[in-house]
């Protein structure tokens, strides 16, 4: 009998998904931060923040609001956006509304570098991972992703 203080160790079926996940998200990461390196320069989370505020409304959003989308943190995305904004994607201003908060904006230059980098990166999403898998396994990885995602936001919560 195993005591109350040993781990709960994977079973054969809990090992495989968990291998799968990990050796997968780390290929499919690998893979896509290279093919945006390659065609745009860009990292893959600055092509995740583009997205986001390109997506936002006035093409805007607060840093604090960007970082928590991105789920990163605050000084690895004020990183990210330091260099966007060298490259002229991505501009910072004041809040109005909150003279601590600062608000980074998507510039035209940023948006014409998304609308050239979103095709390939999309087709690669979608040979990697969209087209490899059936319409029903695509609903069972949402679903159990998404219940991941909202448990790990709990947990965080302060």
């Amino acid at each position: 009998m195993s005591s109350p203080n040993e781990p709960r160790w994977l079973d054969q079926d809990e090992m495989a998904a968990w291998r799968g996940f990990v050796v997968a998200s780390n290929l499919l990461n690998r893979r896509l931060e290279r093919q945006l390196k390659e065609d745009s320069g860009l990292s893959h989370q600055q092509y995740e923040i583009l997205v986001h505020l390109s997506a936002a409304p006035g093409d805007a959003l607060r840093m604090t609001e960007l970082a928590d989308k991105l789920v990163t943190s605050k000084s690895g995305l004020t990183y990210q956006v330091t260099q966007l904004e060298r490259a002229g994607l991505v501009a910072r201003r004041s809040c109005p509304s909150d003279v601590r908060g600062v608000i980074a904006e998507l510039t035209d230059q940023g948006r014409e570098m998304l609308r050239q980098a979103a095709p390939g990166h999309v087709a690669l999403v979608r040979e990697l991972l969209i087209d490899v898998l059936t319409r029903e396994q695509l609903a069972v990885l949402a679903e159990g992703l998404g219940a991941v995602s909202a448990r790990l936001r709990l947990d965080e919560a302060p």
